[in-house]
């Protein structure tokens, strides 16, 4: 698989970064305002925010007339935001049982950490050199927020800031099919998260992120790419992806 983007020959519109602290709902449901496919994607963006922020737990039963009722819309509607998000690994559907939020096995964590290992220093390389002062101050600035929701132990806001970061820089580089894959792996990552992390650090996740802005800063790009593939190395091997056996007879017989 190829690791070289095209170079940046267009700027776009920098992610919108959110303040922890905002208690604006991420949704608002306006009943019979658009058309299905419309909707469809509402109940879409919906689920698959809920998951990323860590609202949703792997396995939870999606009910087909409750998430319709909330949207005011029909189950067929519902139905196809449960085929799309089946299709993106976010949701299972089994015949005769419904919908769950998907549980993700450790093989497919692997891969999800090894594509965006892949995705994200060719991101780093590609950037690193050409980045301009302004892009580092944004970079600066979105520290700073993430800072304040690790210290005020807001948990959704660092979670989305921690996570935010590298669709940041994925959005420096000017590739919107890039920021797509890259935001559909963090949102499985997240769901990967809820079943496996252990002791992952928010203030571990923070200084490594000022390492890499120190390194984009220097625009030193083998730095910065060690530092890149370190950061998501740490943030896998605190995934509990080997459990132990569990061994019954040692556990009862004491």
């Amino acid at each position: 698989m190829s690791t070289t983007f095209t170079t940046m020959t267009r700027s776009r519109t920098p992610l919108k970064i959110v303040a922890p602290d905002s208690d604006a709902p991420v949704h608002a449901v306006t009943p019979n305002a658009a058309p299905a496919a419309s909707a469809t994607q509402r109940i879409v963006d919906s689920i698959t925010d809920a998951i990323a922020h860590r609202r949703l737990m792997p396995g939870t039963k999606l009910s087909e007339q409750k998430i319709g009722d909330i949207f005011q819309v029909s189950r067929t509607v519902v139905r196809q935001a449960f085929n799309q998000l089946s299709r993106d690994r976010l949701v299972v559907l089994e015949p005769a049982r419904g919908a769950f939020i998907a549980t993700p096995t450790a093989e497919e964590a692997r891969d999800v950490f090894e594509t965006r290992a892949i995705l994200e220093t060719a991101v780093t390389r590609q950037l690193c050199p050409v980045i301009t002062d302004a892009q580092i101050a944004q970079l600066h600035e979105h520290l700073a927020l993430e800072r304040a929701a690790v210290e005020n132990v807001h948990v959704e806001g660092r979670t989305r800031l921690l996570g935010d970061f590298h669709l940041v820089l994925a959005q420096m580089v000017g590739n919107q099919v890039l920021v797509q894959m890259l935001s559909e792996l963090l949102t499985r990552s997240s769901l990967i998260a809820l079943m496996r992390q252990s002791s992952q650090s928010a203030e571990e996740s923070l200084a490594e992120h000022v390492a890499i802005v120190d390194a984009f800063e220097r625009r030193d790009v083998k730095a910065a790419v060690r530092l890149v593939s370190k950061h998501l190395s740490n943030v896998q091997a605190n995934l509990d992806l080997d459990p132990q056996r569990v061994d019954l007879a040692q556990i009862l017989q004491r």
